[in-house]
């Protein structure tokens, strides 16, 4: 059998459209066909009972999978499947052949999940995370000249399984530099030993497959998924002056609710208003490692729960898998599955999407694309790299020639639902917890926006607590008055002196109790 065609069975079986046994029971019935005609008779399978909307869906699904077939069939490799092949299963009763139209669309709805998951894949290391209490109990990188291959993948394998257990969230191994993590926000080293160019340069490509080798050598830097046993991550690899560079974001092994990242209930209910538009565009912003992705993940959540829609995301990389539940979610990487974010929000609107989730918006056509496609009846869901809703507008006008930035400023004022800015903060318990301010485009957020006067905003914010809008020393406050942050975190980040006050007044108010207390 064809590679191609393997990979074509593999996306297939993996997402549920067809068992392992029924996709090979038909090539054989087929007689050996090419890739496209094979891929013909899975699609008249699937969309027999569809409507002609859904049969348009798994179409476009089926083109997909077709290119992650042809992509993976040029590394030369074959899949591995998890479990053998098993038998097809027997004819269905025919209590179940008489199953209402409706339940049998349904069912059939279901099967039709094609999303091909990209990350390259590792079994985990058999290892006691209990008995990791430390970084001396992390495996050694020093001798890496001395090891093999195997035993260098192996090493690799061993310290990435140890990183949630001591609460990690970026591993980075750069040439010429100790080994060092990521932990509550703070940098900290692993060793003393500075990893020479060449161990770096081990370390950091044993894991890949021939293709993104290749591929890194060629560019010079490579972004992908990295799945190690049940723990999945982020990986950047780079050159630099002094060699190689990799650095190991470790994704949430769950997707993780709003409570849990740490939005507070009464901002909980105005974010999942945001989420019933069915056209307009919501923004999820803050600096690099702010908790942009997963709380993007969070929100895709809850739609695919409670809605009914095509969800189509781009991504770089896939880092949370999203199961299609009540909606259809279509994954899309870059880099694997299209070019760049440009190419693939253009191919989205012609997808038949209702929610699209775009993972960064950095240029001026991925912007414009995304603000057109919010005005013509999508729901877009995107994130920037801006620190305040006033930064984020600017940041959106800013990419446009001057001569466009009436046009956009009315656009974005017409089609803008909400921006919900965050960054990461030490909580109370010692862990981490979410910061953060909303903007609901409100008649009065909507004229600040037509009329570009965006230093409006931070009052019309303080004082639309009823819309649902708060600004970050309120959230901040919030936080301090519920015991989820300490005094000084929150008197840290604090601007308004309004608020300020506010806090030192609460503040005296619990040392006095606590004098109180003490006689």
């Amino acid at each position: 059998m064809p590679l191609d065609i393997q990979w074509f069975i593999f996306a297939l079986v993996t997402n549920g459209a067809l068992t392992r046994a029924e996709a090979e029971q038909l090539y054989a019935s087929l007689g050996s066909p090419d890739l496209t005609a094979y891929a013909q008779s899975v699609l008249d399978r699937l969309v027999a009972g569809l409507s002609q909307e859904d049969a348009q869906s798994v179409l476009e699904q089926i083109q997909a999978v077709i290119d992650y077939a042809v992509g993976q069939a040029e590394t030369g490799i074959a899949p591995e499947y998890e479990t053998p092949a098993t038998p097809a299963p027997a004819a269905a009763p025919r209590e179940e052949e008489e199953e209402d139209d409706d339940s049998s669309r349904r069912r059939r709805k279901q099967r039709t999940g094609l999303v091909a998951d990209s990350a390259t894949r590792f079994e985990g290391a058999n290892i006691d995370l209990s008995q990791i209490h430390s970084y001396a109990d992390l495996p050694t990188l020093r001798d890496i000249s001395q090891l093999d291959d195997a035993q260098v993948a192996e090493r690799m394998i061993l310290l990435l399984t140890c990183l949630r257990a001591l609460g990690c969230s970026d591993l980075h191994l750069s040439a010429g530099a100790k080994p060092f993590v990521r932990r509550m926000l703070n940098i900290e080293r692993i060793d003393d030993y500075v990893l020479p160019a060449e161990d770096a340069e081990r370390l950091n490509t044993v894991l890949l497959s021939p293709e993104r080798k290749a591929r890194f050598y060629e560019d010079m830097d490579i972004n992908f998924a990295l799945e190690v046993g049940k723990d999945r991550f982020r990986v950047c690899l780079m050159m630099h002056k002094d060699g190689m560079e990799g650095s190991y974001r470790l994704v949430p092994d769950h997707i993780c609710t709003l409570e849990e990242l740490g939005f507070m209930d009464s901002d909980i209910t105005h974010i999942k208003r945001l989420l019933d538009y069915h056209n307009g565009l919501v923004l999820v912003t803050g600096p690099i490692g702010s908790g942009k992705t997963t709380t993007l993940a969070a929100m895709v959540n809850i739609i695919n729960n409670k809605r009914t829609d095509h969800i189509i995301t781009v991504e770089d990389p896939i880092e949370i898998l999203q199961l299609s539940k009540n909606c259809q979610v279509t994954q899309r990487e870059i880099g694997r599955h299209t070019i760049s974010y440009r190419t693939a929000l253009k191919a989205a609107l012609r997808e038949d999407p209702d929610i699209i989730v775009i993972g960064e918006m950095h240029d001026l056509e991925t912007i414009e694309n995304a603000i057109t496609a919010s005005e013509t009846g999508h729901l877009v869901i995107g994130t920037l790299h801006t620190s305040d809703a006033a930064n984020t507008l600017n940041r959106l006008l800013d990419v446009f020639p001057p001569s466009q930035q009436p046009q956009i400023r009315a656009m974005t004022a017409g089609s803008l639902r909400g921006i919900i800015c965050q960054r990461l903060i030490p909580a109370a318990d010692g862990g981490l917890t979410v910061a953060y301010e909303v903007l609901i485009n409100t008649m009065a957020v909507s004229n600040i926006i037509s009329e570009g006067k965006a230093f409006r905003l931070k009052s019309t914010m303080a004082t639309g607590s009823k819309q649902g809008m708060c600004t970050l020393d309120q959230c901040l406050l919030e936080k301090y008055k519920q015991n989820l942050i300490d005094h000084d975190v929150a008197l840290g980040l604090m601007r308004d002196q309004s608020v300020i006050s506010q806090l030192q007044a609460e503040w005296a108010t619990r040392e006095a109790r606590k004098l109180k207390q003490a006689r």
